[in-house]
């Protein structure tokens, strides 16, 4: 629906290419396939094409098109956005015809009544638990960015979503770059064997620029103003779910990945100091207790330039495992994992899960298997800024508890 904002300068470097370097350089081979009628998702039918609804038209959305577009299996028959520029643009780009162009906030019902057998929704977090259910309902499968959702009400409609897809024979994937990764798949995996023993305690920590410069800019002009405050949804806490939430997930998901749990309770503090406008925090420190009373703390910045990293080490009795996104994954002590680097991260896990979604539909497999660990790490960033806003105190039950909407109270937009 809106722009996904750019990674931070710092975390260009880092990963040596920024999104437009991303796309040039993600060749795949391109094959010819006829469009996938929808009577024939179920079964596995060669020489098929998966027609496709883009919802969210910004940034993101245009760069992780030109994925599906690259993977070959895929055709882009319709597109949505609330604002009708950035349809404009992007049905330009894939050829989308001006009939299956859709604008407003409930633009993405019109273009679901249409024919297509997928959709990716790449719009603010605030959205995607609506549009996943009203996509689900409509027979679609559905390919969801991260986070799910920015509150605990969300989190359990895209459990429903996600479980309704697989009684339907729907796919429903939640596109995780992290955990598509080889290196970091086996060194879990490792961990997980007991190759560092017991794990006694740990860290995660996402270190970054602001992503949300051009964002800011736009919001200055005025700051109560709808529009301007959906084309800025990065720096909105209600449409991003804050930092910890929106951005900060990629290295609590890790987290509780390696712990194959979540914790019990967490206590937190953070603000914000960077900048005056938006409602999002610029920093966090939370610190999480597990099952066993094992800690681990958790702390982010995304302000100003200098180090940058997303990172997860977790301790144990043997040794420790050391991750960073697009960077070194290991483990060292008694039992060590050489591992690797996989610098393109960002890129080609999205590839790979573009690559699986495909896979997954046209060979019936509909379990959908990554909802449940990505619910998990949203409800233990949710969590942790509970335990942030609170400064005090929160545990997982009382958080489960809670029935709160994130409001952004974007009235007197167009439907």
């Amino acid at each position: 629906m809106t722009e996904e904002p750019e990674h931070s300068p710092d975390f260009r470097r880092r990963t040596g290419m920024d999104r437009r370097e991303f796309m040039a350089r993600s060749g795949a081979a391109v094959f010819s396939f006829s469009i996938m009628r929808p009577e024939l998702v179920r079964g596995s039918q060669a020489n098929s094409k998966i027609a496709l609804g883009m919802i969210g038209c910004g940034g993101r959305g245009t760069w992780i098109a030109d994925l599906f577009q690259k993977h070959g299996g895929y055709e882009i028959v319709g597109a949505m956005d609330y604002f009708p520029d950035r349809v404009n643009a992007f049905a330009t780009k894939y050829s989308v015809p001006a009939e299956r162009c859709y604008s407003g906030l409930l633009g993405y019902r019109r273009m679901l009544e249409g024919k297509l057998d997928a959709v990716a929704i790449e719009s603010p977090p605030y959205f995607h638990p609506e549009q996943a259910a009203a996509a689900v309902e409509a027979g679609a499968h559905v390919y969801l960015a991260k986070p799910v959702a920015v509150d605990v009400p969300g989190c359990r409609r895209i459990e429903e979503s996600s479980s309704k897809a697989s009684a339907k024979n729907r796919c429903f994937l939640v596109d995780f770059q992290s955990r598509t990764d080889p290196f970091y798949q086996e060194a879990i995996k490792r961990v997980h064997n007991g190759d560092i023993g017991a794990i006694l305690c740990g860290e995660a920590a996402y270190w970054a620029g602001s992503p949300f410069t051009r964002q800011v800019e736009q919001l200055r002009a005025n700051p109560a103003d709808p529009e301007l405050r959906l084309r800025a949804w990065g720096v909105d806490r209600a449409l991003s779910g804050d930092i910890i939430t929106e951005q900060n997930i990629h290295a609590i998901d890790v987290a509780t990945w390696i712990m194959d749990n979540h914790p019990i309770r967490a206590w937190g503090k953070g603000g914000l100091k960077s900048r005056s406008e938006g409602s999002c925090w610029d920093h966090f420190s939370v610190i999480f207790t597990f099952p066993e009373e094992v800690i681990v703390t958790f702390a982010s910045k995304q302000f100003g330039k200098g180090y940058d990293d997303i990172v997860c080490r977790m301790y144990g009795a043997k040794g420790s495992i050391d991750t960073h996104y697009a960077g070194s994954v290991s483990i060292q002590g008694e039992v060590p994992y050489e591992g690797g680097k996989s610098e393109q991260l960002y890129r080609d896990g999205a590839a790979s899960n573009i690559a699986t979604f495909y896979d997954d539909i046209t060979q019936s497999r509909f379990s959908n298997p990554t909802t449940a660990p990505s619910v998990r790490s949203n409800l233990t960033t949710i969590l942790g800024r509970m335990a942030a806003y609170k400064r005090a105190e929160v545990t997982w039950e009382s958080m489960m508890k809670s029935t709160e909407k994130l409001d952004p109270k974007l009235r007197g937009l167009k439907e």
